[in-house]
């Protein structure tokens, strides 16, 4: 039962009740969660108060609702470490989950956006492998690459061979090591592009990653743009406060 005497405000103890009922397993993935009307007369307390706790744990994620048909629980979300440089197949793997990649297209050009040149850090016109595919966990589509790849690098590389790991590529066949990357994180919605290969309509909210990464070397070996869904991949990264003799704490 709820504490109404303790500090932690009603919404918040409900919260937890619903999260340690999912951890504990009395709810699981796509079960039905008790109504507000349900909620409220087990606690005795007011349905806008269950409501709020409920809203909360849709916006985070944890549930979600279908018109008409109530409140349910939603499937975990893959923390997708920023810290770190891996690949999709072994993330996947780590995980306990099946990888597989669909190809869509498999390209070699040579007129890429003057941007992938500079980050590739290649001659405009040089010759790009570009390759389309989308990752699945478990069959199911969580993530849509765009890839970008030097063609010096890649001459062999087929597109056999993209429906596989390109770091597995890099790592047994070029005989070389994937060191570190750059990332950029933005926020945008699937749109018609990506709603079909995602399994998701075009209003749904999406993550870009762009990715720009390099070899042991030195060298630029990849730069791509992965779309993926925001309802089964949360972004999470450690960061660690450097003081200094002139550090100043403004809040």
């Amino acid at each position: 039962m709820l504490n109404k005497h303790s500090s932690l405000p009603l919404y918040s103890q409900v919260e937890q009740y619903l999260k340690e009922e999912i951890r504990n397993g009395g709810y699981h993935t796509g079960d039905l969660v008790p109504s507000e009307r349900e909620l409220s007369e087990k606690f005795q307390i007011s349905r806008m108060t269950v409501r709020q706790a409920i809203n909360n744990m849709v916006n985070s994620g944890e549930l979600y609702r279908e018109r008409g048909k109530g409140t349910f629980v939603a499937a975990p979300k893959l923390a997708y470490p920023l810290k770190g440089v891996f690949s999709f197949t072994d993330d996947m793997i780590r995980r306990g989950l099946t990888p597989s990649t669909k190809v869509l297209s498999f390209e070699t050009i040579q007129d890429a956006p003057p941007h992938i040149y500079r980050k590739l850090e290649r001659e405009l016109g040089s010759r790009l492998h570009r390759i389309k595919r989308v990752r699945l966990a478990d069959d199911e589509p969580v993530a849509v690459e765009t890839a970008y790849l030097p063609y010096h690098l890649f001459s062999e590389f087929t597109e056999w061979q993209s429906s596989g790991s390109i770091y597995e590529y890099v790592r047994n066949t070029l005989g070389k090591e994937v060191t570190r990357a750059k990332q950029r994180i933005e926020a945008s919605i699937a749109g018609e592009q990506y709603s079909a290969p995602l399994g998701v309509t075009p209003e749904s909210p999406v993550l870009i990653v762009n990715r720009k990464t390099y070899l042991n070397t030195g060298e630029p070996f990849e730069f791509v743009q992965t779309v993926f869904r925001s309802d089964k991949y949360s972004f999470s990264i450690e960061v660690e406060h450097e003081k200094g003799d002139d550090d100043v704490s403004r809040y």
